[in-house]
């Protein structure tokens, strides 16, 4: 008989439901001796990425020196809590990329927004306004760290576009 621990996933990637090390679903869970103290930790990483996604405490068995054995329900925790995390860090960094405020000028909304583009040798960011219609009334590039407020943009539409 064949052990369902040891199949491959639908992937065709090879599973693996080791006791400390347990591979499925995208996911790798691996139980790990923690730096900060006597017991261990799970890092949880994302196929394909060299960085874990989440670190975290892991129980201790039962001889209360060994840690507790990954098993499928506590793995497809670890997966959600994994995936929850993910999710959180994109909007997170969505949220300080991009900006938007809206503004009132000569009795016409405007949108105004901001996405940096954190480049590493030329960082820079996109000032864009936007009337009621969704049409581009004006672009610039400015430094990332620009910072967009009702105050600036109301500056940078009442002053004909020009380059903050």
């Amino acid at each position: 008989m064949t052990d369902p621990d040891t199949l491959s996933d639908a992937d065709g990637d090879d599973a693996i439901h080791d006791p400390r090390l347990w591979r499925d679903d995208g996911w790798t869970a691996r139980i790990i001796k923690n730096v900060d103290d006597d017991g261990w930790a799970v890092e949880m990483t994302r196929d394909g990425e060299s960085e874990p996604t989440l670190v975290g405490p892991w129980t201790m068995g039962r001889d209360k020196k060994n840690p507790k054995p990954i098993e499928r329900p506590a793995f497809h925790t670890l997966v959600k809590t994994a995936n929850e995390f993910r999710r959180r860090s994109e909007q997170q960094l969505h949220a300080q990329l991009h900006k938007t405020v809206m503004i009132t000028v000569a009795e016409s909304s405007i949108r105004v927004t901001l996405d940096i583009v954190p480049d590493d040798d030329f960082p820079y960011a996109d000032l864009r306004a936007w009337d009621d219609m969704g049409e581009l009334l004006a672009h610039a590039q400015v430094a990332p760290n620009y910072r967009l407020t009702e105050e600036s943009a109301t500056r940078w539409a009442s002053g004909d576009y020009r380059r903050p």
